[in-house]
């Protein structure tokens, strides 16, 4: 992984990424080992679905996003 820069002095570009990607590596990518990037891929995509469908968020009156969402629609 890379991580992407935002234009000089503006910290808020990627703020919402920022965030996803520490949470990301927090929560899945420090507590596990990989030994292929099938695993790594599989990992990515296992967590993406929990951080969308599963993992309340604080922001959203502790909904998931996918709740949130369409409880909103």
């Amino acid at each position: 992984m890379q991580s992407s820069m935002s234009r000089k002095g503006n910290c808020w570009d990627n703020a919402c990424m920022e965030n996803f990607f520490s949470h990301f590596k927090s929560e899945c990518f420090y507590m596990n080992s990989f030994g292929t990037s099938e695993e790594v891929r599989g990992a990515v995509s296992m967590y993406i679905r929990f951080y969308n469908h599963h993992r309340f968020q604080k922001k959203l009156n502790n909904l998931s996003p996918y709740q949130y969402r369409t409880q909103v629609a």
